[in-house]
């Protein structure tokens, strides 16, 4: 979970608000309501698609407004007001520096405990966010590839990113409730606990799949960001960087494989071709190539 990068803390709570709210609002409805003689099931039955829509967006900008709250329950992070040594100075001022350049608000500053190089930004909008970099960034990386990985959430943070996948992610959340609604009314008249099952079951399935385009567009959204960085500090640093993160992910992953004889037969052993597709990152090298065009 600690690994989460911005976007992909933002999918994840946006499944759950959005997964809560959909199951509870049934409940309440179909059965909690009926049983104290208050039956709104039939003025519901035109309704769906303006309750999915109501639901869907719902739980998804709730998780983009305290996408920040959570992202720091969620890690082991201290804020940077007053930096105490050279590694916070350099990420306090660069942060800085690229939110007056933008003339935007600076984000909040966080530096967070992980050996894996990693950095992410979130918030509800650009003028308030918050950019994190783990330690492992900071002792992996030279202050030039730093520069570049900040100057990279920065773009998040400048296009708004956060915003757009959200977005996506309520319209999407929206034809899933509606679909569990339709599919669950229809197994509901002649079994109502089976529906009951069955609306619970989709509503994780649907949101789960519904996850592929939701990447997809994050995808998408990591090379505009890598084009920002390597515009505003040069893309041999942002490449530098990126090639950085990768002989750490090697050294790390041969590590595992060679000390942990059942690697094979572990998940992470096994995520590198259809899980893909539920990768809010693109592959490095896809990354590199595209910077390499510029």
């Amino acid at each position: 979970m600690k690994k989460l990068k911005g976007i992909g803390l933002l999918l994840l709570s946006n499944i759950l608000i959005f997964v809560t709210l959909s199951i509870t609002f049934t409940i309440l409805v179909e059965m909690v309501l009926p049983a104290f003689g208050i039956d709104l099931r039939g003025s519901f039955m035109q309704q769906d698609l303006l309750w999915a829509f109501v639901i869907g967006f719902g739980g998804a900008f709730a998780s983009l407004a305290f996408s920040k709250q959570m992202a720091r329950m969620m890690l082991d992070c201290v804020q940077i007001t007053q930096p105490r040594n050279s590694a916070e100075l350099l990420v306090y001022e660069t942060v800085h520096k690229i939110a007056n350049r933008l003339n935007i608000k600076t984000p909040e500053v966080w530096i967070y405990d992980s050996p894996d190089p990693n950095a992410f930004a979130t918030g509800p909008s650009k003028n308030n966010s918050m950019v994190a970099v783990s330690t492992g960034l900071l002792a992996n990386l030279n202050e030039g590839e730093v520069r570049a990985v900040l100057a990279h959430e920065m773009g998040h943070v400048y296009n708004g990113d956060m915003f757009t996948t959200t977005i996506l992610a309520g319209l999407m959340n929206t034809f899933v409730y509606f679909i569990s609604r339709i599919v669950y009314r229809q197994v509901a008249e002649r079994n109502p606990m089976l529906g009951l099952g069955v609306y619970f079951f989709l509503q994780i399935v649907l949101s789960i799949l519904a996850m592929i385009p939701i990447s997809w567009w994050s995808r998408r959204r990591e090379f505009s960001a890598d084009k920002f960085a390597a515009n505003t500090v040069g893309k041999e640093h942002m490449i530098s960087a990126l090639q950085a993160i990768e002989r750490w992910v090697n050294r790390v992953e041969y590590q595992y494989q060679t000390e942990d004889a059942l690697a094979t037969m572990k998940i992470s052993g096994q995520t590198r071709s259809f899980m893909q597709i539920f990768s809010t990152h693109p592959p490095i090298e896809a990354r590199v190539a595209a910077l390499q065009k510029l």
